[in-house]
């Protein structure tokens, strides 16, 4: 699911997110017998060939830790979907000075400056990724589609792949839009499309969360949001696709990790709802949650401040996991409106070799490996923290670009609205600024939920540490 992505182009701030790491611990270099270990990891057996499909990768420009690629086709009346994934755990030895650094970082964080990751760059930009024009170990889905995209049948093994082409969003969609594009990427708008109906039929939501980028301008900051293109949408369709498949095949097989999300709590939805408001986003008492969404224009600022404030709806998200045949009481995730896993990002997510694991195992009828199992009773908690953690890093990573947009307009007022005020401390809230599209604390008497109000900035220092934008009524 989306996360914010926030670029800087401006070196005091990237002073500010060095500073940030450092304060939240976040790792640095890998050590040295990690390092070691990443540059001997061999490939072993047995993988069956298929390189001879024509696979492709869509990733943003300039990315090298290449997790999936994909090939589409006719197949009868519907579609296969070919879908290779990053074969982690050939190269990974489960209790090896590799696989210990793996768990103590969980996840890669993303900086507005730079990223860190769970594997060491060799493996995830080297042997590992799915690199155009080199034979990589995959677990190679092969899901089968009915005319309407409905799942016929799906399975999963290791192979030897190749992918042909390493392309970007921007340039598919051009090529589709001109119809220049080859059959198996043209086919990613049709099955894409169909996909995304029935996502809207089963009552789930995708979120085309833009991404924000700060730039400096004349000694101020401005806050500019750079929206996706559909092709992003329909490639997150594909990967939604797989991770159904996978909790379906660990559902049957008794055993599996789950990434579970129970439907939001009333609060949460009403706070949005405030935020709607200061937004000027008209949002009928009639009309749901998934259907606003889904008539959002993410190219609006408006919009897109809006679209990045829904994201808070899936921090009740976790992982369930389950086995011996006995299925937890939550099995589906809200946003999904299915039962779903994170298997196809596992360069970048330690649950993910896991769920590949399982999947490879219930599909060839053998039992899941030992140390799988032995890693179901961490597994949790360590995604847990790891996710506490990358949360804390992104929310703090807005707190100071907001801090940078603001810091030179101390004193100014801007129109707001109230969308937070604790319970326990009535003069002390939480306000959404309309333009820029800011939040921050409000001190004030009689804070009032829902109501707008002109609000003073009194403090936005970005510096380390500080990093927080106060205001209060005008």
């Amino acid at each position: 699911m989306p996360r914010r992505r926030i670029r800087v182009t401006d070196d005091p701030l990237r002073a500010a997110f060095a500073a940030l790491r450092t304060e939240l611990g976040v790792p640095s270099d890998f050590p040295p017998a990690v390092l070691a270990e990443a540059e001997r990891a061999q490939v072993p057996g047995p993988h069956v060939d298929a390189t001879d499909i024509p696979l492709f990768t869509i990733d943003p420009p300039g990315s090298m830790d290449l997790d999936q690629a994909m090939h589409l086709s006719r197949h009868g009346s519907g579609y296969r979907v070919r879908y290779a994934i990053a074969d982690v755990a050939t190269f990974v030895v489960s209790g090896s000075a590799l696989d210990t650094e793996t768990h103590r970082r969980v996840m890669t964080l993303y900086f507005p400056d730079l990223r860190v990751p769970l594997h060491p760059p060799v493996l995830s930009e080297g042997a590992a990724s799915l690199l155009p024009d080199q034979v990589r170990p995959a677990a190679l889905w092969t899901i089968d589609l009915d005319a309407e995209g409905r799942t016929t049948a799906a399975e999963v093994r290791r192979a030897m792949v190749r992918s042909r082409a390493k392309l970007d969003y921007e340039g598919v969609q051009r090529t589709i839009d001109s119809g220049t594009a080859e059959e198996p990427v043209l086919l990613l708008k049709e099955v894409g499309e169909l996909r995304e109906r029935l996502e809207v039929e089963r009552g789930g939501i995708s979120l085309r969360v833009p991404e924000q980028e700060i730039v400096e301008r004349d000694g101020t900051y401005e806050l500019t949001y750079r929206a996706g293109v559909p092709a992003d949408g329909w490639n997150a369709q594909i990967s939604l696709l797989t991770g159904m498949a996978a909790a379906d095949l660990m559902l049957a097989h008794g055993t599996g990790v789950l990434r579970t999300l129970p439907a939001a709590p009333d609060g949460a939805v009403g706070r949005l709802r405030r935020t709607a408001h200061a937004l000027h986003i008209d949002w009928p008492h009639h009309v749901s949650y998934a259907a606003l969404v889904r008539s959002l224009d993410p190219g609006v600022p408006s919009h897109a401040a809006f679209l990045q404030e829904c994201t808070t709806l899936l921090r009740g998200a976790g992982y369930t996991v389950f086995r011996d045949g006995v299925l937890p009481d939550i099995t589906t995730h809200a946003a999904v409106a299915a039962p779903y896993a994170h298997c196809t990002a596992p360069l970048r997510r330690l649950v993910d070799r896991y769920a590949s694991e399982i999947c490879l195992a219930a599909v060839a009828g053998k039992a899941v490996p030992d140390w799988v199992l032995g890693a179901f009773e961490a597994l949790p908690r360590e995604m847990a923290e790891g996710g506490r953690l990358a949360g804390k890093a992104e929310r703090a990573c807005v707190d100071i670009v907001e801090a940078a947009l603001l810091k030179d307009r101390v004193g100014e007022v801007f129109d707001g609205c109230v969308v937070e005020v604790e319970e326990d401390r009535p003069d002390v809230g939480t306000v959404q600024v309309e333009s820029p599209a800011v939040i921050g604390r409000v001190d004030g008497e009689g804070l009032v939920l829902g109501e707008r109000l002109r609000v003073r900035v009194v403090g936005a220092d970005p510096g380390p540490g500080a990093a927080k934008v106060r205001f209060a009524p005008a």
